[in-house]
């Protein structure tokens, strides 16, 4: 008996100390940088953020000021500047059009889109949205103020993060950070897809970024596509999801 629970505790430490270094040690590229879009700030990655730090990512979170691409693509790569090594970079909404002007950066190795803008030169949010298809949610986004867009409060929820805990929801409505319209209009000068690889989460109940507009500009960068249900806030709702594809970048840009 004496001798059972002595090859039992070896194996459980063996496990331990592979799962252990396993996770001290991920697959790839080990340095992540999180860039989020228009309307919230870096806080919504902390799902995301955690399980990528016990998977043994290096995790840093762009918390860009979204008052002009130029600025905000100053503060990624002031980011990028500080990781040691290669960097997977990752971008949310129009965050996809910061990862993609800032990610000629020599240290980022790949590029994920989560639900996001993946403009071509010359493209900003602003005309990729001009002409929606027919029959596409209308984002709730309210007429200007002092040059700043907010969602209407009461349309958030429904149009931003439909699968996101009301509570949650109701937090982000709450706290938005005025999106500048020079954002908006900011239009990429070289997109980084066109030289680093890529990959795209679709979340196919987002009402902010028709799917089909996902699928369309995924394809057209060349990128690696997952999709799942999710609304726009994917990145807060299924981290999961979000996590694996973050994985599969950081192993395939070695």
């Amino acid at each position: 008996m004496n001798a059972l629970l002595s090859l039992t505790a070896a194996v459980a430490l063996t496990a331990g100390a592979v799962s252990s270094a396993h996770a001290a040690d991920p697959a790839g590229v080990k340095n992540v940088v999180l860039v989020h879009g228009g309307f919230v700030d870096g806080s919504g990655w902390s799902h995301v953020y955690r399980t990528l730090r016990k998977d043994g990512y290096n995790v840093t979170i762009v918390q860009n000021p979204t008052t002009s691409l130029a600025d905000d693509v100053a503060a990624t790569k002031l980011v990028i500047a500080q990781q040691d090594g290669p960097v997977i970079l990752v971008g949310h909404s129009y965050g996809g059009v910061v990862i993609s002007e800032s990610g000629t950066d020599p240290k980022v190795k790949g590029l994920v889109y989560i639900a996001a803008f993946a403009p071509d030169k010359g493209e900003s949010v602003q005309s990729l949205i001009a002409n929606p298809p027919p029959g596409a949610p209308v984002p709730p986004i309210l007429p200007p103020q002092n040059g700043f867009l907010f969602l209407d409060r009461a349309k958030f929820a429904e149009s931003f993060a439909g699968d996101v805990a009301p509570e949650e929801a109701s937090f982000m409505a709450d706290s938005q950070v005025p999106w500048g319209v020079n954002a908006l209009a900011g239009a990429v000068t070289v997109p980084a897809w066109r030289s680093k690889p890529s990959w795209y989460l679709v979340a196919t109940d987002d009402k902010m970024i028709p799917p089909p507009a996902q699928r369309q500009m995924a394809g057209r960068a060349g990128a690696k596509v997952s999709e799942t249900p999710g609304s726009h806030a994917v990145y807060v709702s299924q981290p999961q999801a979000v996590v694996e594809i973050i994985r599969q970048a950081a192993k395939g840009s070695k």
